[in-house]
């Protein structure tokens, strides 16, 4: 019997076969599922008829002072005909990535409770649905809070809809502490949607454009991944507790034929029906999961949804990167989110495709959609200079806000830009702002090419005159820019942040020229001659242009623990402060955290390794009476001093530079001298699962496809 998604499949094959004799309405009549465990559009209006309100209630953020009780009544009548009869506040705690599962707090309260006479009654009301507390002294805090102080408070965001899986109602939150200060996530990216709506705004208006509706930031999230053989993955204590491979020797064949890039799904292996059922979970939840397909390294695969906002947008990310985590188990796979999982194949990104927009569906970063809604020629090359301008002021905070611990070995490589921030606009872009610049006021006119193949078959079409730049770190895409240099691990949320502060701040700074009387073009092309440096349109993998942008002036930050040290730079406090999005004291917190996070992570390599050698490679060794044996004994005591000076230091930023040196030098050493020795050491007496068997699932299912996951999932 086929999994539920599976069927769903052979429903959409059955519809298509047969889509010419039935109408759409009927054909899509199957996906009616499709989003109904969304507390919002048509399934809210249902249920909150039932109570003499619609869903137009909820875009008003007051309605959790105004309609909390009607709500809460609509969401229980919701949760009920669903299945479900719990609720938890839903929120995300800093310091998750890589290490909590599903990378959010939550804690499961039923819905109901006994009365007087032993009868089951409802108990959730309004003020239980809009506010929660909880114990916040075991998450990370950076001395916002004391231990004496444990209080976390959770209030609803009403930017992200409810939403329920299986018997729970998930009511996404924010995490603070009694005075307020952020202990999340999300509370700073809220602020900083607030501060771009507010400048954004302002400038806006001074534009020509009618921004009544206000302005937001809509992002599209590609979730990188791997997939390998959970059997495998068993013989590995690296994978499982740090998410990466600490040693082993490439595989005889890795990437270099591109064979697996985009290559068909194949129904021979757990792959693809893993996949589809991720993706009909998705749907059901309302996370328009829109595309699957495979990448570049054996076992490494894709999912991209559609475009949305961006608090909406990143719970759903979290959402996804936990249903993929859960969904792999029960194929028979394991999913691996880290960025670099692997030595000497690709890693894996999260490209944040991020765009600014009015409410009722203006891009602005869309040349001809702004022209025309602004009637001003020069609204676009301003927006521009505002966006040019504060990446090269604040690109030291863009790296910063990339710098997970997993992207240590992924910057730079062959899948990822280097560490180097700078900004792809193509050649007609570029010489259009050029122009702009120089006093032209010529509309903006991108090239387009004819391509003739000289077939018959084939009819010449159109492509864009620009080619892609997967070597930047932030290219304009036309209506968007794309941030490639984020790590598949990570929770966006303080990307997101740091994009739309820097540019709320440019908004800012133009704004207040403009209303003390000068001219906002002229405020712009001053803006782009100042930083004109941070456009570059060629190679960022070329060694020698990497140095050109060097000696440019551009921010380079090649360690992340050095660019988390930029969040309490004095320029960066003040950002932050002026435009509402941290405090001093939180950035401070933040910074430690983040470090604190990134010595945890090294820590827990480090004391796998040595597990790794005693119980594994040196027996491993000794058995087979080849190896580097003497070596590899070293190790152990080398390792654990070199824990003991971390230990040791006085602050977290110095331990997290210990730490860096132990993981990018010494421990990198140690896998040099591990695999010397899995090279010689026999197949039959090496006990780790080899990079040959954990990444070829086409070339190593025995019994693969539909067969083994039998059964309703």
């Amino acid at each position: 019997m086929l999994s539920a998604s599976l069927r769903s499949q052979a429903a959409i094959r059955r519809v298509l076969s047969t889509q010419g004799a039935r109408t759409m309405s009927t054909s899509l009549e199957q996906f009616e599922d499709y989003g109904k465990s969304v507390f919002t559009g048509k399934v809210a209006n249902t249920y909150l008829g039932k109570h003499g309100a619609t869903a137009e209630i909820l875009k008003d953020p007051l309605w959790v002072k105004n309609h909390a009780d009607i709500v809460a009544q609509a969401v229980f009548d919701w949760a009920l005909d669903n299945g479900a009869n719990v609720y938890c506040h839903w929120f995300q705690p800093m310091g998750a990535s890589g290490v909590r599962h599903g990378q959010t707090g939550q804690v499961h309260n039923m819905m109901l409770k006994f009365n007087a006479d032993n009868e089951v009654v409802q108990d959730f009301k309004g003020k239980t649905l809009v506010k929660g507390e909880t114990d916040g002294s075991s998450y990370p805090n950076g001395g916002l809070r004391g231990t004496h102080e444990a209080g976390g408070y959770l209030a609803v965001d009403t930017s992200s809809p409810i939403f329920l899986r299986a018997d729970t109602v998930f009511i996404p939150s924010v995490l603070v502490s009694y005075y307020g200060a952020a202990l999340d996530e999300k509370t700073p990216l809220l602020r900083a949607n607030a501060a771009l709506d507010k400048h954004g705004s302002r400038l806006l208006r001074h534009l020509g454009l009618d921004v009544s509706s206000g302005i937001q930031t809509n992002i599209g999230l590609e979730q990188e991944i791997f997939l390998i053989p959970r059997d495998q993955y068993y013989r590995r204590p690296d994978l499982q507790l740090t998410g990466r491979t600490l040693i082993g020797k490439s595989a005889p064949r890795g990437q270099e034929m591109c064979d697996h890039y985009m290559a068909p799904l194949s129904s021979a292996t757990a792959a693809l029906p893993c996949m589809q059922e991720i993706q009909d979970e998705c749907w059901r939840l309302g996370i328009p999961l829109k595309t699957r397909h495979r990448e570049v390294a054996p076992n490494q695969f894709e999912f991209a949804p559609l475009y949305g906002s961006n608090t909406t947008q990143i719970d759903q990310n979290v959402m996804v990167m936990q249903i993929i985590e859960e969904v792999a188990a029960k194929h028979g796979l394991a999913a691996l989110l880290q960025e670099k999982p692997f030595q000497d194949i690709n890693g894996s990104g999260k490209h944040n495709n991020w765009s600014i927009a009015t409410r009722d569906g203006v891009n602005c970063l869309d040349p001809d959609e702004l022209t025309k809604a602004t009637g001003n020629k020069a609204a676009f090359p301003i927006i521009m200079a505002a966006i040019i301008s504060a990446i090269d002021e604040h690109g030291d905070l863009m790296r910063a806000s990339i710098s997970s611990p997993g992207n240590d070995f992924r910057l730079g490589a062959c899948e990822a830009p280097p560490s180097i921030v700078s900004t792809y606009l193509g050649t007609d872009m570029t010489n259009y702002l050029e122009g702009f610049m120089n006093g032209s006021d010529v509309p903006y006119n991108p090239g387009k090419k004819l391509l003739d193949l000289g077939t018959r078959e084939v009819v010449p079409f159109e492509v864009p005159a620009e080619d892609r730049n997967r070597t930047s770190p932030f290219p304009y895409g036309g209506g968007r820019f794309e941030f490639r240099a984020v790590g598949s691990s990570q929770n966006v949320s303080f990307v997101n942040t740091v994009l739309n502060t820097i540019t709320a701040a440019k908004f800012q700074e133009i704004a207040d020229r403009i209303e003390a009387g000068e001219d906002g073009a002229n405020v712009a092309r001053e803006l782009l001659r100042k930083h004109w440096r941070i456009i570059f349109n060629g190679d960022n993998y070329n060694e020698a242009n990497q140095v050109m942008l060097t000696d440019r002036g551009l921010w380079r930050i090649d360690s992340g623990v050095e660019a988390l040290a930029r969040l309490t730079a004095d320029k960066n406090i003040a950002l932050f402060e002026n435009m509402k999005v941290l405090t001093q004291q939180e950035c401070a917190a933040r910074q430690d955290i983040l470090h604190n996070h990134y010595i945890g992570t090294v820590e827990m390599e480090a004391f796998t390794l040595i597990d790794m050698l005693q119980q594994h490679i040196i027996p491993s060794v000794k058995a087979a009476g080849i190896g580097p044996l003497d070596e590899l004994k070293a190790c152990v005591p080398q390792l654990k001093d070199a824990l003991s000076a971390i230990h040791a230091a006085s602050s977290s930023y110095e331990k997290a530079k210990l730490c860096r040196v132990l993981r990018l030098e010494t421990m990198e050493e140690i896998r040099d001298i591990c695999d010397d020795a899995e090279e010689v050491c026999p197949a039959n007496i090496w006990t780790l699962a080899t990079y040959k068997e954990l990444l070829f699932l086409d070339q190593t299912t025995v019994h693969g496809g539909y067969d083994d996951f039998e059964g309703e999932m």
